[in-house]
């Protein structure tokens, strides 16, 4: 955890109200603030609601889309991807339909079928990208959906994490038709925390803020206070994004002496892994039993990651030692 986090949690609490559901004054400030020094984003804090974690609105945004919108019926979400963007649609009782990638992993926005964008509540992007970390062009992304009339909903949990290139938000292209979400699971290591927020279009962040309050989603007072302190603190992000970029090097190591080719991604701290024949399991067994490495098949994230394997650089350095030295690395 880190110490500013620590330091806010053991102030006396002064949070036990009722905490506001879309968030305190102190956490949305913070979250202006974030944004403007890490994105480059001016937003007002009118446009910035709290979620508990961000899996909740991933999940439940498509109900409170629909009851806004309820003549279409369409969730559009990447075809390699989170689940539980294709969960919340079909949680709302909405056509889950996914979205063609390019041959880089990226979303190919000219694969929407106009005749699924008519009856769009959203579409959904993640940049970058789980599980292969790719980054997107939200710009173009954003453009696609205000042609259409789609609120374009950018999924940003890993922005703090790109390798070569600046962050990228959405945000950047301006707010109007579109959702940016975060998480202080990713960017603080704070999973626990249940702290993530939602920032965008003035209309939708409205109806969002005004619905959810009644559905009981409230961030606990001393959780939005250590979330302030998070993310008013940049330091404890900087020594993670480095430890994830070390521990990506030391996971191609390790396959590359396994005869496995992997490559550094764009960003997110995961290598998207092509399995030998296309046999994603026998990879996973492999991994499991000659390494102790525990690895998600590509099919989780939908059929087009088939005969891939997802790797998570996520365990701590006394650890990865271990998977070295199994590998026969020193």
């Amino acid at each position: 955890m880190p110490d500013v986090v620590a330091a806010a949690l053991s102030e006396p609490d002064p949070a036990r109200p009722y905490p506001p559901s879309v968030g305190t004054p102190d956490l949305l400030d913070a979250v202006a603030g974030w944004c403007y020094r890490r994105l480059g984003v001016d937003i007002e804090q009118t446009q910035i609601g709290a979620c508990v974690g961000t899996k909740e609105l991933v999940t439940g945004l498509p109900h409170l889309l629909r009851l806004r919108n309820p003549e279409r019926d369409t969730v559009l979400y990447p075809a390699v991807s989170y689940p539980s963007y294709e969960m919340g649609a079909v949680l709302a009782g909405c056509r889950a339909v996914p979205v063609p990638l390019t041959a880089d992993w990226r979303i190919d926005l000219s694969a929407i079928a106009e005749a699924d964008a008519e009856r769009a509540l959203c579409l959904w992007v993640n940049t970058p990208g789980n599980p292969a970390g790719a980054l997107d062009d939200l710009g173009a992304a954003a453009d696609w959906g205000r042609v259409r009339g789609v609120p374009v909903v950018s999924d940003e949990c890993y922005v703090e994490f790109t390798w070569e290139e600046p962050s990228r938000s959405v945000l950047q292209h301006g707010t109007e038709g579109v959702l940016a979400v975060h998480s202080l699971s990713k960017r603080s290591n704070l999973a626990g925390l249940r702290v993530g927020f939602y920032a965008g279009d003035p209309d939708l962040t409205w109806y969002l803020r005004e619905t959810r309050r009644h559905q009981g989603f409230l961030i606990p007072g001393p959780a939005q206070v250590a979330g302030a302190a998070a993310l008013r603190d940049q330091v404890h992000v900087d020594l993670q994004a480095n430890r994830y970029r070390h521990r990506l090097q030391m996971l191609i190591e390790v396959l590359s002496a396994l005869g496995l080719e992997a490559t550094m991604p764009e960003g997110g701290f995961y290598l998207w892994v092509a399995a030998p024949d296309d046999d994603e399991m026998a990879l996973v067994r492999r991994l499991a039993s000659h390494l102790g490495v525990l690895t998600s098949p590509g099919t989780t994230f939908g059929m087009g990651g088939a005969g891939r394997v997802r790797i998570a650089a996520v365990v701590p350095d006394d650890q990865m030692a271990v998977v070295r030295a199994r590998a026969g690395l020193s």
